[in-house]
C-alpha cells in the first residue's frame, strides 16, 4: 500500500497549472486513494491558492450531477470543487486557449446567492430561500490528468476537473421563472459550437434540478467546515455531455427563460 501524502499530489498538479504538462493518473500510482484522500488534495490546492491573497474563494461547482457526464468520464457520482477568481472570464473577451490543457465546454445554470447556505440538514426550502438569481453559464473544464484518463478520486484530486466560467448577463429571479410557467427542473438548452447544434437538455439532468444540486452541495461540504458564502456563484452541472474547444471557436448555450451566454477562444499562440 502506497502512503498517501496529499501535499505532494497537490504539488504536482499545481505544476501541471503552470508548465501545462498533464500528469499520470493519481489513482495508477496511488490506487487506494479515498475519496477523503482526494479531497485533501484538492483543498491543498485552495489553500495554497488563498493563501497571501494569490486568490480568493467566489463560488463551487458541482461537477458529474448528469448521467451523461457520468457516462462520459467514467464515475458514478456527483463531486465539487472551488471557483477562484482568476476563473471566471467576460463574454466580451477572448479566453486564451492556451492557458488550458484539453478544454471542454458545459452549458450550466449558476446560482448566485444572496445568503449563505451551511450544511448538514440543507433543504430544498433553504435552497430557495438563499438563491438571489439565475444566470446562464458556460463552464470551461480541464484536466491536468494526462488524456482524461480520471477516476472519480482522479477528478476530486484535481479541482473537479475545474478551468474557467462565463457567466451571462441576464439575471432572472426564481419567481420571474414560475410566474413565466417555466420550471428549472425542465428548462431547455441549446448548444451551438461553431453555429452548429451540438447538444441539447434539460435543467434536470443535474440531479433531477439544480436546487437538488445545491442542495447536495451544501449538504456535502457543511461537515467539512465549508460555507457556500452569500455572493458565491455556484455551478450546477452541464446539462448535456462536455464539448472539446480549441482555438478560434465559438460556443453559444441559450436557455429558455434564462438567454444566452457565449465563450470565444482565442487562437493558440503555439502553432
Amino acid at each position: 500500500m502506497t502512503q498517501i501524502d496529499p501535499g505532494l499530489i497537490a504539488k504536482s498538479l499545481l505544476a501541471a497549472y503552470d508548465d501545462r504538462e498533464p500528469i499520470v493518473p493519481i489513482t495508477d500510482t496511488h490506487p487506494d486513494m479515498t475519496l477523503d484522500d482526494a479531497y485533501a488534495v484538492q483543498l491543498h490546492q485552495v489553500r495554497y491558492w488563498t493563501g497571501a491573497g494569490r486568490r480568493r474563494v467566489r463560488g463551487h461547482k458541482v461537477g458529474l450531477t448528469s448521467a451523461v457526464m457520468q457516462r462520459q468520464l467514467g464515475v458514478d457520482q456527483p463531486d465539487y470543487g472551488h471557483l477562484t477568481d482568476d476563473m471566471f472570464y467576460l463574454e466580451s473577451l477572448l479566453i486564451p486557449v492556451d492557458r488550458f490543457i484539453s478544454p471542454k465546454i458545459e452549458p450550466e445554470i449558476a446560482f448566485v446567492l444572496k445568503k449563505s447556505l451551511t450544511g448538514p440538514g440543507v433543504t430544498v426550502a433553504d435552497a430557495l430561500s438563499a438563491v438571489d438569481y439565475a444566470l446562464p453559464a458556460l463552464e470551461i473544464i480541464d484536466s491536468r490528468i494526462r488524456d482524461w484518463k480520471i477516476t472519480l478520486a482522479d477528478t476530486v484530486a484535481d479541482n473537479a476537473s475545474s478551468g474557467g466560467v462565463v457567466l451571462g448577463s441576464t439575471p432572472v429571479t426564481l419567481s420571474q421563472l414560475t410566474q413565466s410557467g417555466l420550471s428549472l427542473r425542465t428548462i431547455g438548452c441549446v448548444v451551438h459550437h461553431g453555429g452548429q447544434v451540438v447538444g441539447t437538455g434539460a435543467g434536470g439532468a443535474a440531479l433531477g434540478s439544480p436546487l437538488s444540486a445545491l442542495v447536495w452541495l451544501a449538504n456535502t461540504v457543511g461537515p467539512l467546515g465549508i460555507t457556500l458564502e452569500a455572493g458565491s456563484v455556484i455551478m450546477l452541472g452541464s446539462v448535456i455531455a462536455a464539448v472539446p474547444v480549441a482555438g478560434g471557436d465559438s460556443v453559444t448555450a441559450t436557455f429558455a427563460g434564462l438567454g444566452s451566454v457565449t465563450a470565444n477562444f482565442a487562437e493558440s499562440k503555439e502553432k
